[in-house]
């Protein structure tokens, strides 16, 4: 009886308000189980990116050992989620020749196309591509419905959508984390992440938006063909909720931050309550209508809008995204089969439960190793035959 391989990812998402790690384990014909989740209120950070080192090293410290300590073993090695105002998506052209005689398009002018839509990238000045996913692809003139490989044709052309951010944000963030003694294996933006487990493959496809609103930031990423076709953040955020009621009602910031997510409770005005909330949402969803208007998306998603995020579990936040946006909108909820002894309770737990998913789906190491250990024992064999 062969032994059954489990393989182990840790998802790593620090939040303006609150660092989340979750580890996952995985046996092969199994549901992803998780076994270790850690949660700190974040300190150091603003918007996104750190502004105090120390503050925030102590902050993701206290996740990750809360997450050991439920794993029962030592993270080493992790993917890390990047959010933050300097995230933005472009999208770029590029173009290949077709290098075989027959013109049957290989792997090479796949990826020759995709590097010349990468050099057609202009205002990369401090910035750094951390996702790149192709959006459609034409071979002579002509639309190519899927994957173009093995298609026969002279010129292949690329439309594609990279994600970049600041390189100076990026490398302080991963620093901190490997200070920590815990291997950054891919970065991922915090959208992306997210929409491995709050939208499901239909959402995808039809044309959905997922909206994450929050402590500072509120971010939309924008999917069609089960692809990301934008991606947006805005410097806004529920902390600004809380400061308008803290203004509007003339009571201290930590009272605020009470009433927003429990009600006034009889204290003070529902209605004046209400009103100043809404205000405040209202110009984050123009913020997100104004940005589906510029690519064409606006009303025109049939998956409608999903909402996560901290922000989300304001109360009738659903009726007003459909009365601004004029689209189907719904609270994302994790749907997690085996969640083991730590279920992941609400959205606000999404990106870094969809980072652990995310490196789930990429082939393992070990399935890796042991290939590369085949090939380099076939040329030791051939190797004494070669003149």
């Amino acid at each position: 009886m062969s032994t059954r391989i489990k393989r182990i990812a840790t998802g790593i998402d620090v939040g303006t308000h609150a660092t989340r790690v979750v580890i996952v384990e995985h046996s092969r014909g199994e549901s992803p189980v998780i076994i270790g989740t850690g949660v700190s209120e974040t300190r150091g950070l603003r918007h996104g990116y750190i502004i105090n080192k120390i503050d925030a090293i102590r902050s993701i410290s206290n996740a990750l050992a809360n997450a050991e300590k439920m794993a029962g073993f030592k993270i080493k090695n992790a993917i890390l989620s990047i959010g933050g105002i300097s995230l933005e998506s472009v999208v770029s052209h590029g173009a290949s020749i077709v290098s075989r005689a027959s013109g049957e398009v290989s792997e090479i002018d796949i990826r020759k196309s995709a590097k010349d839509a990468e050099e057609n990238l202009t205002h990369l000045t401090n910035k750094r591509i951390i996702y790149r996913t192709p959006l459609r692809y034409k071979l002579d003139s002509k639309e190519v419905l899927g994957d173009p490989l093995g298609m026969t044709g002279t010129k292949l052309d690329v439309k594609m959508l990279f994600v970049t951010c600041l390189e100076q944000h990026l490398n302080d963030i991963i620093r901190t984390i490997e200070e920590l003694g815990v291997e950054v294996d891919e970065v991922v933006p915090s959208p992306i992440a997210a929409a491995q487990v709050a939208l499901n493959k239909k959402q995808r496809a039809v044309g959905c938006a997922l909206v994450n609103i929050g402590a500072e930031t509120v971010s939309i990423a924008v999917f069609e063909n089960d692809t990301p076709i934008s991606l947006q953040i805005f410097p806004i955020g529920s902390t600004d909720i809380t400061n308008d009621i803290a203004l509007g009602l003339k009571i201290p910031l930590q009272e605020a931050e009470k009433i927003k997510v429990s009600g006034p409770e009889g204290i003070y005005s529902k209605k004046k309550l209400e009103e100043i909330i809404e205000a405040r949402l209202y110009d984050i969803f123009e913020l997100i209508d104004a940005h589906l208007k510029k690519i064409g998306r606006s009303g025109l998603l049939p998956a409608g809008v999903v909402l996560t995020g901290g922000g989300a579990g304001i109360a009738t936040i659903e009726d007003l995204a459909k009365a601004v946006l004029k689209l189907p909108s719904s609270i994302a909820h994790p749907a997690i089969a085996n969640a083991g002894k730590h279920p992941v309770k609400d959205s606000s737990w999404l990106v870094a439960y969809g980072l652990a998913v995310y490196a789930l789906q990429k082939p393992s190491e070990t399935a890796e190793t042991g290939l590369s250990d085949i090939f380099e024992t076939l040329k030791s064999w051939i190797k004494p035959f070669l003149p």
